[in-house]
């Protein structure tokens, strides 16, 4: 349904689970079912997370022609995942988090840009 669905649903190898996850009613519900039974993620879950998450991205791009647009128009513009409590994926309260969510977008532009010439 989400990326975020895509995403909490390869945290696990159980199929019933995943299956799960991928039909939650909503993105919210998809993470809620996900911390429910954080004892059953994938061993090398913390290992991967950011593979999985930038093949995510990159299908993101390919499906839907607007981001792919978008993405693009932002030329070499740093991208800064906007969140005030997340400073893995986003910045952070303070403003000096990861933001690996960005950090990924801007590889996926790249990658994009390239094939394209740009």
């Amino acid at each position: 349904m989400t990326s975020e669905h895509a995403y909490h649903s390869e945290k696990f190898e159980d199929t019933d689970l995943k299956e799960q996850i991928r039909n939650a009613r909503s993105a919210h519900d998809a993470l809620k079912l996900a911390e429910a039974n954080k004892d059953k993620y994938k061993s090398d879950w913390d290992t991967i997370k950011l593979k999985v998450m930038k093949e995510i991205l990159r299908a993101k791009v390919e499906q839907h022609p607007y981001v792919k647009k978008k993405l693009l128009e932002s030329g070499g513009k740093e991208l800064i995942e906007d969140s005030w409590r997340d400073s893995y994926w986003g910045w952070g309260p303070n403003k000096d988090g990861e933001n690996h969510l960005g950090k990924l977008w801007m590889e996926v532009r790249d990658e994009f840009g390239a094939k394209l010439g740009i």
